[in-house]
């Protein structure tokens, strides 16, 4: 137990999680999912249903970025997806107003990635950050539906890999106002990608057959918790990704990024 105890320490871990208990890393991911859930998704549906090339709606980024397949993606679908008269009955103002609601999602983000850089909530005006980081991150999920079909095996998986860590990459650079170094970042965006490796792989051997028994057992609203567990894992990765990386070069990688902001040890009181 002390040399565990002793090799725990070495490594730093038990900075990594104070770290994540003071910037409420579970509370913030169940914000993440919730926004996502009553923000996000409402555009992204509208999005989709004027998707000319039909690629199956919001239901399928959902199904794609679950990991699900068959029968579970077959019951999202037919639960998730719009009907076709929403085009007709959704006006330009109605869309507008969907991207206004949207925009406090990307601020939820900047705001969790200042929290862990330590860094002052930007002003009022860089919105127009969290607004253009909304519409990547749906230009991002329509790529990844689009090359659902168009790519498979190893391109596709490396595709996805690549644009994963791009968008995740330049996504803190952006909401952070260039205020940290692209190195600095880059740890963060890969550490990112390979939690959502593995909350893919969680989701297709659990979540999978649990949205079937909750479609059977509780109905509509069985399989929205279990979207909404998903999205609470997302949102723990994302956070907890970036967190990871920062923690990865304050202990183990500042001999090759210069300039590195101090470690929290050092740092001023976190801003609210």
């Amino acid at each position: 137990m002390r040399t565990l105890r002793h090799g725990w320490e070495r490594l730093g871990a038990h900075t990594l999680v104070r770290r994540g208990r003071d910037i409420e890393l579970m509370h913030r991911a169940m914000g993440f999912a919730t926004l996502a859930l009553v923000t996000l998704a409402p555009l992204l549906i509208v999005i989709a249903a004027a998707d000319p090339l039909g690629r199956g709606g919001f239901a399928a980024w959902l199904a794609d970025g679950m990991g699900l397949s068959g029968r579970s993606a077959r019951v999202l679908t037919e639960i998730i997806s719009p009907p076709p008269e929403v085009i007709g009955t959704t006006s330009l103002w109605g869309v507008l107003a969907l991207a206004v609601f949207g925009v406090p999602f990307g601020g939820s983000v900047q705001n969790g990635y200042e929290r862990m850089w330590n860094l002052p909530p930007g002003p009022w005006h860089r919105i127009w950050r969290q607004a253009t980081w909304l519409c990547v991150l749906t230009a991002y999920l329509y790529q990844e539906v689009l090359t659902r079909d168009a790519m498979h095996g190893p391109e596709r998986i490396t595709l996805s890999l690549v644009t994963g860590v791009l968008f995740f990459w330049w996504g803190q650079r952006f909401l952070l106002g260039s205020q940290i170094g692209w190195w600095h970042l880059l740890p963060g965006a890969i550490a990112t990608m390979a939690g959502l490796i593995g909350l893919r792989a969680f989701s297709y051997f659990v979540f999978a057959p649990l949205i079937i028994d909750n479609a059977i057992s509780y109905g509509t609203v069985g399989v929205v918790l279990i979207v909404e567990s998903w999205l609470i894992g997302v949102g723990f990765v994302i956070f907890g990704g970036a967190l990871f990386g920062r923690w990865l070069l304050h202990h183990h990688g500042h001999r090759f990024t210069p300039n590195l902001p101090p470690p929290s040890g050092t740092e001023p009181a976190d801003h609210d």
